[in-house]
């Protein structure tokens, strides 16, 4: 058997192929993708594995926008710390669904499971993955508590979001900043990953905002912006391939929407 995991932490993610690997050598972990994006572009250009292990919440937004890029013909075990997705998983009929940190006890469970399902039970649940895709498109305004109002504010005048010591702010285009009480893994989720990317544990920036990259020293990327940020803004050497894939194209599904 052949697995794919998507999971955008690497202690996670070595974790996780140790308890397979002890469960069943036989089967082998032929991918690791830690995004929308790179799983988008992995299941685009590889045979498919025959089992995908898939985090939710991914380092660019919710796992769940994969099923509107692309149509999943490969079963899915769910990975996740956080419960509350439980009920929309198993509502497309998941083979399982397993909270971190994952128990090998749990996950021998549900590769029994997936062997026992017939290819009737199969054929359902690639079916009912399509169901997970986020039918109500995403948010082109946000609202931002400002004084004793609530300021309206259009998405495509955001240059970007930026996160330090727990507080978040919004910085507009125009160089106006507003603080924002939501954490950025809450924001990526409800963003156009074509518009927006995660670009460290600080930022997320917009596409539009970008107007040059240069190569560190180490093979991280500095992105500079058309507004002043408060610090550099690096791109990690793992995720700089990725960041330049983003700048100059856009997801498949962009021109259906």
């Amino acid at each position: 058997m052949k697995v794919l995991i998507v999971e955008d932490e690497t202690v996670a993610f070595e974790n996780l192929s140790a308890i397979i690997t002890a469960i069943d050598p036989t089967i082998q972990v032929i991918g690791n993708t830690e995004s929308i994006r790179q799983t988008v572009h992995w299941m685009q250009h590889n045979q498919k594995p025959d089992l995908i292990f898939m985090d939710i919440h991914l380092s660019d937004g919710s796992a769940f926008a994969i099923f509107d890029a692309i149509e999943i013909e490969t079963p899915v075990i769910f990975t996740t710390a956080y419960d509350e997705h439980a009920i929309e998983a198993f509502k497309v009929n998941s083979i399982d669904y397993l909270l971190k940190p994952i128990k090998p006890e749990e996950l021998e469970r549900a590769l029994h499971k997936f062997r026992k399902w017939t290819s009737g039970e199969l054929a359902t649940h690639l079916s009912n993955l399509a169901d997970l895709s986020p039918r109500s498109g995403f948010t082109d305004k946000i609202l931002v508590p400002w004084k004793d109002q609530l300021k309206p504010v259009n998405v495509h005048d955001i240059a970007f979001f930026y996160t330090s010591e727990k507080n978040t702010s919004i910085h507009l285009k125009s160089g106006q900043s507003y603080p924002y009480a939501k954490a950025l893994e809450q924001i990526i989720s409800t963003l156009n990953p074509s518009d927006f990317i995660r670009a460290n544990k600080q930022f997320i920036v917009a596409r539009d905002s970008v107007t040059n990259i240069t190569v560190w020293f180490d093979n991280r990327l500095l992105v500079t912006l058309d507004v002043d940020a408060p610090e550099r803004i690096f791109i990690s050497k793992n995720k700089a391939s990725e960041f330049k894939a983003w700048l100059v194209n856009k997801r498949p599904n962009d021109s259906a929407q």
